[in-house]
């Protein structure tokens, strides 16, 4: 099992598959799962010819289960460390989610030949959290109401979250997957109650406004019109216009959890843009 071991001594687990001539793709995953949650994409571009990464964020998957560092510099830190052990250049960073925010974070501070571009899914940048300075926001009560059902029952909250609005599995017609509901539900309950329980608020108060336009290579934003975890909104459209090179596609009618339920369509738009 490879891992790297932290400043502070956490242990990182990670997969990297294919030629380490092949230019890198480096996905980071959402809360509250895993490296496992991109085996679809994994497979797709290491089946192009690329070298393609992905670990499991502290606390979550199989890296260890620090009650520390539970925020997002920590996070992107613990990136920095892994993209400086694999030497990675040149690389294509893909985020989904929270992992958009690390992404976005990350590509904000690299260093000079790190990042090729960025690829930003259902993310969460700019901030979800509603404020005086973000009235489009979601309310502060919808983040204590994920803290509430996750410290009273963590194990039926993601059996809700999965067979409900994460892959629109909760609207009238929508084609449903078991096993990827099963999936979701133990990529989840390996991770860590307590930093599963931190994320949340890193995931809904993190403002990412300055990291965006720090962005200077090619970024694409990627969002469902019908995403009900990270709504539209407040979301994508705004995060493209802080960023410098920015552009934005949206799927009609498309979920949270759409790199999944619509991989046939996206893993072909996400190949088009990295050899554009």
């Amino acid at each position: 099992m490879a891992t790297i071991t932290t400043k502070d001594g956490t242990q990182i687990f990670y997969k990297d598959w294919g030629s380490k001539d092949a230019q890198p793709i480096l996905f980071h995953h959402g809360w509250p799962l895993s490296s496992d949650d991109w085996d679809n994409q994994m497979l797709f571009f290491l089946s192009k010819g690329y070298r393609v990464i992905a670990h499991d964020r502290r606390g979550h998957g199989r890296s260890t289960q620090t009650d520390i560092g539970n925020d997002m510099d920590t996070y992107v830190a613990d990136v920095i460390e892994l993209t400086d052990h694999l030497n990675l250049r040149n690389a294509v960073h893909i985020g989904h989610s929270t992992g958009g925010g690390e992404a976005a974070r990350y590509a904000a501070k690299a260093k000079p030949g790190r990042v090729a571009k960025v690829v930003l899914v259902s993310a969460i940048p700019p901030v979800m959290l509603k404020s005086e300075k973000n009235p489009g926001g979601l309310p502060i009560s919808v983040f204590d109401g994920y803290r509430e059902a996750l410290a009273a029952n963590r194990a039926q909250l993601y059996m809700d979250i999965a067979s409900g609005p994460f892959y629109g599995f909760n609207r009238e017609g929508a084609k449903i997957y078991p096993g990827t509901i099963q999936n979701w539900w133990r990529q989840g309950m390996i991770g860590s109650a307590k930093a599963h329980y931190d994320c949340v608020a890193v995931f809904s108060e993190t403002d990412f406004t300055e990291d965006l336009k720090q962005i200077a290579v090619p970024t694409l934003v990627m969002h469902g019109d019908d995403d009900q975890v990270v709504p539209i909104a407040d979301a994508a459209p705004l995060a493209v216009k802080l960023l410098r090179h920015g552009q934005l596609k949206v799927y009609k009618g498309y979920p949270h959890g759409m790199l999944t339920t619509h991989a046939d369509v996206l893993n072909p738009d996400l190949l088009a843009f990295i050899k554009s």
